[in-house]
């Protein structure tokens, strides 16, 4: 792995790790209620009781929610980040050019 990519995947982690944080965290735990919901309703009938086996269901399916989004997130702005610092490597212009004159009467 280059230097570039390194630092646009620095880049992009950081910025998903932000983008996280302001508009995963909460996504993510509603994501997570909603499975847990569905999960402790599968098991424990329609209506669910506030026991105690609901409530670790939910709150797991919740935990186990954010950690997902969030590993999502930072992995797909990493990936973003190392190819846009490969788009950017490669329309820079960094190419010496050798040109050649010659006069009337000389061989180049």
């Amino acid at each position: 792995m280059k230097n570039r990519d390194k630092k646009g995947l620095i880049i992009g982690a950081i910025g998903g790790a932000v983008l996280f944080t302001l508009f995963g965290l909460l996504p993510g735990s509603f994501l997570g209620g909603v499975i847990g919901l569905n999960i402790a309703k599968g098991l424990f009938g329609s209506p669910v009781n506030a026991d105690l086996a609901p409530r670790l269901i939910v709150a797991t399916a919740m935990v186990v929610g954010v950690f997902v989004v969030g590993i999502v997130t930072v992995i797909a702005t990493s990936l973003l980040g190392m190819v846009g610092a490969n788009v950017v490597s490669a329309l820079r212009v960094d190419r010496k050019c050798d040109i050649k004159v010659a006069l009337k009467g000389q061989n180049p």
